[in-house]
């Protein structure tokens, strides 16, 4: 393209050539002046209108606020509601450790209320900073893990004192004649019947006849019979060959293959079978071996560890 520039005082004129190139780039430069010139009228344009208040300028501003603030609300409902299910789900953990707490204290004899007092905190103020939205995740997610590990760690506690408490509960600990001593002891003894010497083979605790008969400890009976020497008798597995026999009964109440319950009443003090009066025959046996019952019964009386009891018991010699 060629441009002729002609001064009509001087009688001057200049020719200008202009290429393709140099074409394009005049156009291009002009069109991002245009653009800039527009977009700073269009600014002033709105800013003007929406502070002076014009009719069509005013409504467009408050449609374009609208909008902002729908997508506000609309992010922020999304993260309140993530933050409300996560906080649900701590609820939720928080009454299960609550729960898994008081079984665990319960199973340790600990006092429930010892155990949900909460702990003691104080300190000097010291000023805060807003806590962002990616921080309080954070913090919940870091709380969330912590959880999961105390109830991880709450339930192996819970299962091993639970099977403590049962293994507790399976020693014959408990006395099977309320308020009775014992009269004749385990061991070597004259037979009442014959006057010679004899293995007494349990304790003989002197009732009168109808006197509850209490399992010394939880098991599953595997005998209920009358026998020619015992009389009524009732025999209770408890677990690791361990058994006790209660004999002479008047009446007997549980039968063969039934569960029964540390201190539930299985009889009545009677005088059947070989007897000479109204009294209860208690034995305890470790692999079919009598064993001396003062011991089991003297480990309850004084609160020691069952377990340290039954390993302590040795097999009786037969004689």
């Amino acid at each position: 393209m060629h441009l002729i520039i002609t001064d009509a005082w001087l009688a001057r004129s200049r020719a200008i050539h202009l290429s393709g190139t140099r074409l394009a780039a005049a156009g291009l430069l002009l069109s991002v002046a245009v653009m800039l010139l527009a977009a700073l009228l269009y600014h002033w344009v709105f800013l003007k209108g929406a502070r002076e208040g014009w009719p069509v300028i005013g409504s467009l501003v408050r449609v374009v606020a609208h909008d902002e603030m729908a997508e506000r609300d609309r992010f922020l409902r999304a993260n309140l509601d993530a933050m409300a299910r996560k906080v649900g789900e701590m609820q939720a953990r928080m009454l299960q450790l609550e729960s898994l707490g008081e079984r665990v204290s319960g199973l340790a004899g600990m006092s429930p209320a010892e155990f949900s007092r909460p702990p003691g905190q104080g300190g000097a103020l010291v000023s805060s900073r807003p806590m962002e939205m990616d921080e309080l995740q954070r913090t919940l997610d870091a709380l969330s893990e912590l959880t999961d590990r105390r109830v991880d760690l709450l339930t192996v506690v819970e299962s091993r004192l639970f099977d403590q408490h049962i293994r507790k509960n399976m020693v014959p600990t408990q006395e099977p004649v309320l308020g009775k001593t014992a009269g004749s002891a385990f061991g070597w003894r004259i037979d009442p019947f014959t006057g010679q010497s004899a293995l007494h083979t349990g304790l003989d605790f002197q009732a009168d006849t109808g006197t509850p008969i209490l399992a010394a400890a939880g098991g599953v009976v595997v005998a209920q019979e009358f026998h020619p020497a015992y009389g009524n008798m009732v025999e209770i597995d408890h677990g690791n060959q361990l058994v006790t026999r209660y004999a002479h009964a008047s009446r007997t109440l549980v039968k063969r293959g039934d569960l029964v319950r540390r201190g539930q009443k299985i009889a009545e003090v009677g005088t059947t079978g070989r007897s000479t009066g109204a009294h209860l025959h208690f034995e305890v046996l470790v692999q079919g071996v009598p064993q001396d019952p003062q011991k089991f019964l003297h480990a309850g009386a004084t609160g020691a560890t069952p377990d340290q009891r039954v390993a302590a018991k040795g097999a009786a010699p037969r004689r």
